[in-house]
């Protein structure tokens, strides 16, 4: 509710609880030995709402904000009671601006829908995940009205707000979260620093850069956890 009433800083915190709790429901099931069936179930449809159709609500936020102006430039026909602006992507109808692009950012719940769909019935993703793990997509996206409040690099801010440039994150992550990707998990199956030593590298890099960047770190994050899941596979591989 808080990111359909374009509140998304809030929204962002509560998406943040909702990570948070996702990264550990696994091991309380594990420690109280209630895993099920069900609960994996749960644990999807939760991920939805969280890491689904939050993140798209927020992108149609964002794409909204850069259309604010344009509507009023375009080239517009009448269709009857519409009015489409047609450089723009606007339809004007019964006193509203409607936009068009915006619901682009929509892509990203159907994307998540479907990769949290196929990590159900997919045996491979027990101790790794193939495709970007929603939350991460989520941390992503949330990032960038946290990056808008409280960043003050005007550049940035003007990239974050430039609608070719969400479009292009709308499609690159509904693309990755559902690419034949190996990508790493940062779940420990044991204390061996050898077996662990990229994740235990990440870990100190994540550290490192939320120090240096604060919140402009998390999308450098989320890229560098791709590449460097790429980079894991190419060693593996020779």
């Amino acid at each position: 509710m808080l990111a359909v009433n374009d509140r998304l800083i809030e929204a962002a915190i509560f998406v943040l609880i909702g990570i948070f709790f996702d990264f550990f429901d696994g091991l309380v099931a594990r420690i109280l030995n209630v895993q099920s069936e069900l609960g994996l179930q749960l644990d999807s449809l939760a991920d939805m709402v969280t890491s689904g159709v939050v993140p798209g609500i927020v992108m149609y936020q964002l794409l909204e904000r850069t259309l604010h102006e344009d509507w009023k430039n375009g080239l517009s026909c009448e269709i009857g009671d519409w009015t489409v602006f047609e450089e723009t992507g606007v339809i004007h109808w019964a006193g509203a601006n409607i936009h068009l692009l915006p619901f682009v950012g929509l892509l990203l719940p159907l994307a998540a829908a479907y990769r949290l769909a196929k990590f159900n019935i997919d045996e491979r993703q027990t101790s790794s995940f193939i495709g970007l793990p929603t939350p991460a997509m989520t941390l992503f996206v949330l990032s960038l009205p946290l990056i808008l409040a409280y960043g003050d690099n005007v550049v940035v801010n003007e990239l974050i707000l430039n609608k070719y440039i969400l479009v292009v994150i709308v499609l690159v992550f509904s693309i990755l979260m559902n690419a034949e990707i190996p990508l790493f998990s940062l779940k420990f199956k044991n204390f061996s620093l050898k077996n662990n030593a990229i994740e235990i590298f990440f870990i100190i890099f994540i550290l490192v850069l939320i120090i240096v960047l604060k919140i402009k770190a998390i999308p450098i994050i989320i890229l560098s956890y791709v590449l460097i899941s790429i980079f894991k596979n190419i060693i593996i591989k020779k």
